[in-house]
């Protein structure tokens, strides 16, 4: 049972990264083609993707799939990304 325990542990952070990698790879793809991050739009998908994330990752961590620690280092990992893009979009 504790095998289990750790695979389902194991897909439940990879389907967690595996959205966030798509939130990373949505913004930057809004950036690079239809928006700047000053858009109302760009933050309103922004914050509704995060939010969703956040909001998985509660559920991971209730159902003991996911420590705490490792979902708050996810999101602000992907915080950190978003933040280089951004810059980087600033930068020109």
């Amino acid at each position: 049972m504790e095998k289990a325990i750790l695979t389902d542990a194991n897909k439940a952070y990879a389907l967690l990264k595996a959205d966030a990698d798509k939130i990373l790879k949505l913004i930057q793809v809004q950036m690079d083609n239809l928006m700047m991050p000053q858009c109302p739009l760009y933050e309103e998908v922004l914050d509704t993707q995060m939010f969703g994330l956040s909001r998985e990752i509660d559920f991971a961590v209730r159902l003991n799939l996911i420590e705490e620690v490792e979902g708050k280092a996810l999101l602000d990992n992907l915080e950190k990304q978003l933040n280089r893009l951004h810059e980087n979009a600033q930068l020109g």
